[in-house]
């Protein structure tokens, strides 16, 4: 489907005429610095020219529209915002609609309603963050059709984050929205998330490109073991602020954590808070291997975490750890990693270029053998934040 097709889905749906405005908001990979974003750390992420696009125009009355073409055509999910509440039958509307309901307890009411229609071609369930492309598009549609000039882009990330955490209930750091909203063409994004100080850091792999491969999988459990993550680091950073003056696991070097690591009294937790400050310590080294064009450094950093997020924050399962050992194995594969929250979800490489067709075939024979699942394997460029099109 392309923008002119879904704008007349939307004509189709709504009725023409009226101030009918465009936009896109992107997906985002995560190139190293997982699951340090809610511990006071440094992220690499980049936006993706995948993502989701949507289509806006204000009503006279006081009537929520959403729908979406990725779903069943026809099913449009009206609320009144009189009524702006979680409903488990709203499904995916209850990602936009939490960013009204984000909005109004900043202090920003709408007075009108909108007629609203997306579709995304960020795969459902990847880990390439579908749900933060939905909300910061959200946050940018209302902030264009309402004239809402107090808000920069930063404030739309945290309104993302902000929904996410308190109308959809899943704990998430800032990084997803803030890529989303921040991204830049041919640029990651390196992040300190406890101070949400930012640089720019071009991607200047001429003879490499970045794959990113879909386990299709996603396994259920997805945010409640990743509350449950974030709640074992909490009890991790209480521990060590016995003796040590923290705010966060991101304040720690490795060799203070390894000093003091006996504070923590249970090995489990342990093991996740070793995750927390060893992959904020590849994060930084990463970015800059990077900016001395050491590509093959930055791999194997990559390598570095994925051991990690599978052995000590125990994020992997065996599809993806399938996939990543099939791109180790495969000459002028770079580095290899699981990217996002975790359980299914996606993989992220480096891969030279003469070895992206090699890697492709490889996989797609390889991993149907070993799972009976089809893999999609995705080259991808870096693009813009969320913006308006038209």
């Amino acid at each position: 489907m392309d923008l002119k097709q879904l704008r007349n889905k939307f004509t189709e749906a709504y009725g023409d005429g009226g101030d009918i405005r465009e936009y896109f908001s992107p997906g985002r990979v995560n190139l190293i610095g997982e699951h340090t974003d809610y511990n006071g750390g440094h992220v690499f992420p980049c936006a993706l020219t995948l993502g989701t696009y949507g289509i806006m125009r204000r009503r006279d009355d006081s009537t929520l529209n959403f729908s979406s073409a990725n779903v069943r055509l026809g099913q449009v999910v009206s609320v009144d915002l009189s009524d702006i509440s979680y409903k488990q039958e709203y499904n995916w509307a209850n990602y936009p609609l939490g960013i009204v309901w984000a909005m109004k307890e900043k202090g920003i009411t709408l007075e009108n309603g909108f007629d609203m229609m997306i579709w995304g071609n960020i795969p459902n369930g990847s880990g390439l963050s579908s749900s933060a492309s939905i909300e910061v598009l959200m946050a940018k549609m209302i902030q264009d059709q309402y004239n809402i000039k107090s808000l920069s882009m930063l404030d739309l990330a945290l309104i993302g984050q902000y929904s996410e955490n308190n109308f959809n209930g899943c704990n998430c750091g800032i990084m997803d929205q803030f890529a989303v909203a921040m991204g830049k063409e041919d640029n990651a994004m390196f992040l300190d998330t406890s101070n949400l100080s930012y640089q720019y850091a071009p991607i200047n792999l001429p003879d490499e490109k970045i794959v990113i491969v879909n386990s299709k999988v996603k396994h259920s459990l997805v945010d409640s073991a990743y509350n449950e993550r974030r709640e074992q680091c909490a009890t991790a950073l209480k521990e060590l602020q016995k003796e040590l003056d923290i705010k966060t696991l991101g304040d720690l070097d490795i060799e203070t954590f390894e000093a003091h690591k006996s504070l923590i009294s249970s090995d489990v937790v342990r093991k996740r808070a070793k995750h927390a400050v060893y992959e904020n310590q590849r994060t930084i080294e990463a970015v800059d291997a990077l900016k001395r064009n050491d590509v093959g450094r930055f791999g194997e950093l990559m390598n570095e975490s994925h051991i990690s997020l599978r052995d000590d924050y125990e994020v992997s399962c065996d599809e993806i750890d399938i996939l990543v050992e099939l791109a180790w194995e495969t000459e002028g594969v770079i580095g290899s990693r699981i990217t996002g929250g975790g359980f299914g979800g996606c993989t992220v490489s480096i891969v030279k270029n003469y070895a992206v067709d090699k890697l492709k075939e490889h996989i797609e024979e390889e991993y149907l053998v070993k799972t009976g699942l089809k893999a999609e394997v995705y080259i991808v460029d870096i693009g813009d934040g969320a913006k308006r099109i038209n």
